[in-house]
């Protein structure tokens, strides 16, 4: 299936530095967003390190013969361990970390691997939907029917991160394959983009657009106009 790509990011209105990273594969074979947190101490260093860190694993292991899932595992478990090695070589940055979200076509499905609350998102005619969970405190609390949706939105908690890159006590990597189709639309993309806008203005834009770059520009601006306060990132990838 012919993958049609792009990725845009932008510092926003409101910060200085642009902590966000991305990384399309030139010949479209895997996909990674990654949102640094940190400030000017290490949030930037951190995204980068776990995008470099991931994109290097997943080339020098693309034609192993181990499964997909392992390899993306280990990829994030390496950017895990050369973010926590750059904190002891640099203590003023001790504090970085980074969310990370990759999408990897090896095998007949996609596979899709997460930490902290960078999403993936896929589109289905007019569907969307939401592929990740994110890693946050009121997502958890979401999911076990303490607040609403609504209530999410707006929470004075909803950018604390239950877990992310450049922790010693990292849990788990989740990891989970998913179906696509001819005319799919993914959407990789940091909360700087979903803060500002809702999953059906997401939507809308997705759909009504053919062009990728057209598509990531319109979604950045869009972010931009309602109030730009962090960082945006996207990667789009159309299926055809």
């Amino acid at each position: 299936m012919k993958r049609l790509f792009t990725g845009l990011t932008d510092v926003g209105l409101l910060r200085t530095v642009n902590q966000d990273d991305y990384y399309t594969d030139p010949e479209g074979r895997f996909f990674i967003v990654a949102d640094g947190m940190g400030g000017h101490a290490g949030g930037q260093e951190a995204s980068q390190i776990a995008t470099r860190t991931i994109q290097a694993y997943l080339d020098a292991h693309w034609h192993s013969s181990e499964a997909s899932s392992i390899i993306l595992e280990h990829a994030f478990w390496e950017a895990n361990r050369a973010i926590l090695l750059d904190q002891r070589q640099h203590p003023e940055r001790s504090d970085m970390g980074t969310t990370a979200v990759v999408v990897m076509f090896r095998d007949t499905h996609p596979i899709c691997a997460h930490v902290g609350d960078s999403r993936l998102y896929r589109l289905r005619g007019a569907k969307l939907d939401q592929i990740t969970e994110d890693h946050t405190w009121v997502a958890l609390a979401m999911r076990m029917g303490e607040i609403t949706p609504d209530q999410a939105r707006v929470h004075p908690w909803r950018h604390v991160l239950a877990q992310c890159l450049g922790r010693d006590d990292l849990r788990q990597i989740d990891m989970q394959t998913f179906p696509v189709q001819s005319g799919d639309r993914l959407l990789l993309c940091s909360d700087g983009l979903t803060e500002e806008l809702s999953d059906q203005i997401i939507a809308s834009h997705l759909k009504s657009i053919r062009v990728c770059e057209k598509v990531a520009a319109t979604l950045v601006n869009a972010a931009k106009e309602h109030g730009g306060r962090d960082n945006i990132t996207v990667v789009v990838v159309m299926l055809d």
